[in-house]
């Protein structure tokens, strides 16, 4: 496969393990949907950091759940996500609890108002890439679901993948 129009040559460009290109179409695509999700941020009106909307998205998709559980979806530190849900919690979009079963056990949960960032971040993301796909053909559109759908399935519990879907940026 030759370079493709727009990607520079890189001096890694052949990375053992890749298909020769593979790494500057990834480095690409990286870039593409990094831009996406930072792009996201513009919707909520600057509400949140991407960290914070990290936060948010994983307790969209996983609901309330131990603040451990949090730290490693994201692969943060715990008192990452400690600093991450104080500022949260400071700005009424997430709420701490405890577990039923141990009441030791921090829980963090959104609020109404948590889960209508999360909710209109999600949104714009997908309207952008409906936009961004839609100027490829169907069959461009298959294959492009179909590569991408194998290396989120690669990539696994390693890069923010939950049990039901990847994590949004």
């Amino acid at each position: 496969m030759g370079r493709r129009a727009g990607m520079p040559r890189t001096q890694d460009e052949d990375v053992p393990g890749l298909a020769p290109g593979a790494a500057e179409v990834l480095q690409a695509a990286t870039r593409v949907l990094a831009g996406v999700a930072l792009r996201s941020l513009d919707a909520l009106d600057s509400a949140v950091t991407l960290p914070q909307l990290r936060l948010l998205a994983v307790l969209a998709d996983l609901g309330s759940v131990p603040s451990g559980q949090v730290a490693r979806t994201l692969g943060l530190d715990r008192s990452t996500v400690t600093r991450l849900a104080d500022r949260m919690v400071a700005a009424g979009h997430v709420v701490r609890g405890t577990s039923p079963q141990h009441r030791g056990v921090v829980t963090l949960g959104l609020t109404a108002s948590g889960r209508r960032l999360a909710a209109t971040a999600d949104t714009w993301r997908r309207h952008e890439l409906a936009r961004i796909m839609a100027r490829l053909a169907p069959a461009d559109q298959e294959a492009v679901t179909a590569a991408l759908g194998l290396l989120v399935g690669a990539a696994g519990d390693d890069y923010g993948i939950t049990a039901h879907r990847p994590v949004p940026l």
